[in-house]
């Protein structure tokens, strides 16, 4: 019952929000709220299963918004002609030198000729790939670098482009576990910081991928467009008869379509995640979480278990965000940072709790609406404490800008509340 009351207040809350603000703005939070619901499920598989510690969410969630892209957009027929084949060319290179690379190392016995091969055939390869590689790069971004200036996309519905977020966060993790999951847990941690920021930092840069900071704009919808309800006959007449302003209906209803969307993918997931959990598989990852040492003792090889979760955990990452991007329409690198997308979706894993899929998705419907609404609240609230002060007083001003720090200040207040007093979180595992 604990529980079943935990979100009947979340629930009132956001009820609350559309009554004293507009439905419009309790909607945004609801949609939003499922997907950071969402990405607090995958780190609660990789933290609350396994003990795994992901710093790096914000990398596999742009995954995802890149697959919106890469899927969902058009392609751009110029720049592919100016340059396309020679890029691809350039990559097909560079994974060569790698791969070969690889079965070098593999191959030659430890020494000298073996240092003196991979030198050799990785600066050889660099070169050799960055001469492909740049004048490709280059003849792309100059196609109308206003408007395009990069490959597009493939032009598919963008429906398909949540599973493809989550096997390219996948394939990042994938990646990652294979080298990091073997040492020490501190060191996963630093690996999936530094990977995280490479990512961003690739999507900020390579402007031929994903137009870089120009950012990519206009990406199709699996909902209609407000503009388009409004324009329909028989939306007008139906919102009409019904006493609405068609302007307002017409954004309602793109929001609740989003949100049909995304409570079936949560609710698919929280259904997979909870049978997972009570199998002899999640009870096997929970004995690996407790005592790595007895579980391996017992037979069970925990760093092949560790990177399947953490692949797991990562692609919902992913999913996640190729559902955000889907929902913004656009794409912004620069607005992927550490607190929103890292930060955050922890703070909703321990207050909502560690290793319950429910704590997981209260915490994400809960933080994200004290992260939405505790600013204007705030505002409000100095607004209302400075009333009786001149215009000009030095605190009145003082206090009214820093309401703009009550998100930063509540979040902490929120985390120590809850470890102080629910260390296990408002919902603990069971």
């Amino acid at each position: 019952m604990r529980g079943v009351w935990l979100f009947a207040l979340v629930a009132a809350l956001i009820v609350l929000s559309g009554v004293m603000q507009s439905w419009n703005v309790a909607l945004g939070i609801v949609n939003m709220g499922l997907v950071s619901a969402i990405m607090a499920l995958g780190v609660n598989m990789q933290w609350g299963y396994a003990g795994l510690f992901n710093i790096g969410v914000m990398g596999f969630v742009a995954l995802g918004g890149l697959a919106a892209v890469l899927i969902g957009m058009p392609p751009v027929a110029e720049a592919w002609q100016a340059g396309g084949a020679r890029l691809l060319a350039a990559l097909a290179l560079g994974a060569g030198v790698i791969a070969a690379a690889a079965l070098v190392w593999k191959r030659m016995a430890p020494g000298t000729a073996r240092t003196l091969a991979m030198t050799v055939l990785l600066i050889g390869g660099f070169f050799a790939f960055r001469a492909v590689y740049d004048p490709a790069a280059s003849a792309i971004e100059a196609v109308d670098p206003a408007v395009s200036g990069y490959l597009g996309g493939l032009g598919l519905p963008i429906l398909l482009a949540w599973p493809v977020g989550g096997l390219l966060a996948a394939a990042a993790a994938w990646a990652i576990g294979k080298v990091a999951l073997g040492l020490r847990s501190d060191y996963l941690a630093i690996a999936t910081l530094g990977i995280a920021e490479i990512i961003i930092a690739v999507l900020k840069n390579e402007d031929w991928l994903s137009r870089g900071v120009k950012n990519v704009i206009g990406l199709p919808r699996p909902v209609p467009y407000e503009i388009d309800l409004q324009e329909s006959a028989a939306f007008v007449e139906g919102v009409g008869a019904l006493g609405a302003d068609p302007v307002i209906a017409s954004s309602i209803a793109v929001k609740l379509g989003y949100m049909a969307l995304f409570l079936a993918v949560l609710g698919i997931l929280l259904w997979l995640s909870q049978m997972a959990l009570k199998s002899p598989w999640g009870r096997m990852m929970r004995a690996i979480r407790d005592n790595e040492v007895a579980a391996e003792a017992m037979g069970k090889d925990v760093t092949r278990r560790h990177l399947q979760i953490f692949i797991l955990g990562s692609a919902v990452l992913g999913l996640a965000g190729a559902m955000m991007t889907t929902l913004d329409g656009q794409l912004v690198p620069t607005a992927y940072q550490p607190l929103r997308f890292t930060f955050l979706v922890w703070v909703m894993v321990i207050v909502g709790g560690s290793g319950n899929n429910y704590g997981a998705v209260l915490g994400g419907f809960l933080i994200w609406f004290l992260w939405v609404q505790v600013e204007p609240v705030g505002l409000w609230l100095m607004q209302t404490i400075t009333a009786g002060l001149p215009e000009t007083s030095a605190l009145r001003t003082h206090l009214q800008d820093a309401a703009a720090h009550m998100r930063l200040l509540t979040m902490g207040v929120v985390l120590l509340l809850v470890l102080r007093f629910a260390p296990r979180g408002l919902l603990p595992e069971k």
